[in-house]
């Protein structure tokens, strides 16, 4: 019996360098990060300011103190 025995090749994993690895990810994540962030800044701000706004109608003629304490700032 004769057997095919061919040798395998190696196959471990070369590790790139950590640092820039770590650089890349930091570059990608302020690429898509930031305008994610802004975007839903302002979709929060303008949730808020609507809820403010709102609250404001529902007491109107209220003091300022009292519309501070009930609805919070615009702001």
């Amino acid at each position: 019996m004769i057997q095919n025995s061919t040798p395998k090749p190696d196959v471990s994993v070369k590790r790139g360098n950590p640092l820039r690895t770590l650089v890349i990810g930091f570059l990608l994540g302020l690429i898509v990060g930031a305008p994610l962030g802004w975007f839903s800044h302002r979709v929060y701000f303008r949730y808020r300011s609507a809820q403010v706004l709102f609250c404001r109608q529902q007491h109107f003629g209220q003091s300022e103190a009292e519309l501070q304490a009930y609805c919070g700032s615009l702001y």
